[in-house]
C-alpha cells in the first residue's frame, strides 16, 4: 500500500487550527464513508464477514505528520525529539511499521510489545521501554539492544545497576539511554483508571512522599549514566492544564538535579504522552499545536535547546482514523423500543459495554449498500452479540431506524479499540484493513466506492481453529486420568 501515497487524496491536512481542524474532520468521515460503501462492494462486509475494522492510511499518516510539526515549532533546529508510538494503544506490526516510516519511534511497556515493534523494523534507538513490572530478562534485553529504559522505582533501579555492573552492559557498545520515572503528583482527571499522577498511582517515584525527591536527586548524582527523567500524568480525561503541570514539575527536578551535580546530567525529558481525544465529533481536538504551544508557554526552559524531547503518544493518534463496522443480523423491539442486533459488541469496544458513561461510542447508519442512512431519527438501542444484557454499544441513540442487513459503525475506535480483543463468549477478532480512498476515483461522490478504495490486510480475521488452539484443543485430554 505504500505504493498508493500518491494517489492518497492530495495534501495532507496538519490541523493547526480549529478550521483546519474540521475541515480535516470532513475529509475524514468522507473517506470513511467511502471506505464502508466499498468494503460491502469488494465483498469484505456481508453475510459470511459480518464484522470489520477499517483504518484510514491517510488519516494515520496526517497525524504523525501533525505531530511532528506541532514539536518541531517549539524547539530550536537541532533539538533531538523522538515521537514514539504507545504500542498498547494499536498493537498491529502493520500499523508500526507504517509510523516507523513516518518518522514515529515505539513505547513498549511488555516483552511482547517489544517483539511487535522489532518485527516492524524499528531501531532500537528509537524505542523507549516503560512498564511498572519489568522483568530481569526484560531488563537484561533491552539494554543489550540499547533501547531507551525508564525505571519505576528503586528495586526496579537495583537489578539495572546490577546489569550495569555486569559483562553484559559492558560488552553491548551502545549503552541504553537510561532514567527514572517519577509521579509529580498532581491530581487526575475524569476517568480515575487512566490518572497516573494521583497521590496513590501505581507507576513512578511519588515525588511528594516523604523523602522522595532527595532519593531521586541522590540516584542520579550517584549513578552518571542516569540522564533521562520521564513523567506521564494520564491518558483521557486529563485536562491539557494538568498535562502540563506536570511536565512543568517534571522539568523542574531536572533542573534541580542537574544544578546540584554541577553539569547538564539529564540532557532528555519524557512528558510521556495522553492527549485527549474527542470522541463526540469528527474533530481532531485538541491538537498536537494547541498541546505544543501550552507547554512551551508553561515550561519555555524546556524548549531553550538544553534538553532533548521524547512523547509517547497513541490513543491520538489513531483512534479517530479506525472505524468497526458490523452487519445488523436482527432488528426487534422490546417495550417499546428498537433494538439493532449486531455482531460489535463487547469484543471490541470492551470499556464502552462495562463503563458507558466513561467511554460513549458515536454510531453511524448505513444501508445495506454500505451507503449512509437517511430518514427520521429513531430512538434506539444497538446491541452486541454476546449472551449478556448489557452488552450495547450504546443505548436510546437517535438514529435512522435501522433494519435487517444494515450496517452500523461504531467511530474513533483505532486506538483501544479492535486491537485489544476481549475473548467473551469465544467470539472471533475481526479482520482488520487498512485503506485508501483516491478522491480522484470518485470516493465520497456518491457512487458505489467499490473502485475507489485501495485496502490491504492488516491482520485476518480469527478463524474457529485459532479459537480452539488458543482454548487448549491439543490438550484435550489432559485433564482426564
Amino acid at each position: 500500500m505504500g505504493t498508493e501515497t500518491g494517489d492518497d487524496g492530495g495534501a495532507r491536512e496538519t490541523g493547526h487550527g480549529e478550521d483546519d481542524g474540521r475541515t480535516a474532520g470532513t475529509r475524514r468521515a468522507a473517506r470513511r464513508d467511502a471506505a464502508v460503501r466499498a468494503a460491502v462492494a469488494q465483498g469484505l462486509l456481508g453475510p459470511g464477514h459480518p464484522l470489520v475494522a477499517l483504518l484510514d492510511v491517510t488519516g494515520i499518516r496526517e497525524s504523525a505528520a501533525e505531530l511532528r510539526e506541532a514539536f518541531a515549532a517549539v524547539t530550536p533546529s537541532g533539538t533531538p525529539v523522538l515521537h514514539a508510538f504507545a504500542v498498547k494503544a494499536t498493537p498491529l506490526v502493520p500499523v508500526l511499521r507504517l509510523l516507523h516510516t513516518e518518522g514515529i519511534g515505539a513505547e513498549v511497556a511488555s516483552r511482547g510489545e517489544l517483539a511487535l515493534a522489532r518485527a516492524a523494523g524499528v531501531p532500537p534507538k528509537h524505542i523507549v521501554l516503560d512498564s511498572p513490572a519489568k522483568t530481569p530478562a526484560e531488563l537484561r534485553e533491552a539494554l543489550a539492544l540499547g533501547i531507551a529504559v525508564n525505571a519505576d522505582n528503586p528495586q526496579e533501579l537495583a537489578r539495572i545497576d546490577a546489569l550495569m555492573a555486569g559483562s553484559l552492559a559492558r560488552s553491548a557498545g551502545l549503552p541504553s539511554p537510561l532514567g527514572i520515572r517519577v509521579n509529580p503528583q498532581v491530581g487526575g482527571g475524569t476517568i480515575e483508571a487512566l490518572s497516573t499522577a494521583t497521590a496513590t498511582s501505581k507507576f513512578g517515584v511519588a515525588l511528594r512522599d516523604e523523602g522522595a525527591r532527595e532519593w531521586v536527586v541522590r540516584a542520579y548524582l550517584d549513578r552518571p549514566w542516569l540522564t533521562r527523567l520521564h513523567t506521564h500524568t494520564g491518558s483521557q480525561g486529563i485536562a491539557l492544564p494538568l498535562m502540563a503541570k506536570g511536565v512543568a514539575q517534571t522539568y523542574a527536578l531536572a533542573e534541580e538535579i542537574n544544578r546540584r551535580a554541577g553539569r547538564q546530567q539529564v540532557d532528555t525529558v519524557d512528558i510521556g504522552g495522553g492527549l485527549p481525544v474527542d470522541f463526540t465529533s469528527d474533530t481532531a481536538d485538541p491538537t498536537y499545536t494547541r498541546y505544543a504551544r501550552l507547554l512551551k508557554e508553561t515550561v519555555p526552559g524546556l524548549f531553550d535547546g538544553r534538553y532533548g524531547l521524547v512523547t509517547e503518544f497513541g490513543r491520538s493518534l489513531l483512534a479517530k482514523h479506525g472505524t468497526v463496522v458490523a452487519r445488523v443480523e436482527y432488528a426487534k423491539s422490546a417495550g417499546g423500543r428498537a433494538v439493532a442486533v449486531t455482531h460489535a459488541g463487547v469484543q471490541v469496544a470492551t470499556r464502552t459495554v462495562y463503563t458507558p458513561a466513561a467511554w460513549p461510542l458515536r454510531i453511524a447508519a448505513y444501508d445495506a449498500a454500505g451507503r449512509p442512512k437517511g430518514g427520521p431519527a429513531v430512538m434506539q438501542d444497538v446491541a452486541g452479540p454476546a449472551c449478556f444484557a448489557g452488552d450495547l454499544l450504546a443505548r436510546e441513540i437517535p438514529l435512522p431506524l435501522l433494519e435487517q442487513d444494515d450496517h452500523v459503525a461504531a467511530l474513533d475506535t483505532g486506538a483501544y479499540a479492535f486491537a485489544h480483543h476481549y475473548g467473551y463468549n469465544s467470539l472471533p477478532r475481526p479482520a482488520v484493513h487498512g485503506f485508501i480512498a483516491h478522491r480522484s476515483n470518485g470516493a465520497g461522490d456518491g457512487g458505489d466506492g467499490g473502485d475507489g478504495v485501495t485496502f490491504a490486510l492488516v491482520r485476518p480475521a480469527q478463524t474457529a481453529e485459532e479459537i480452539v488452539a488458543e482454548s487448549g484443543g491439543a490438550q484435550a485430554d489432559a485433564l482426564i486420568p
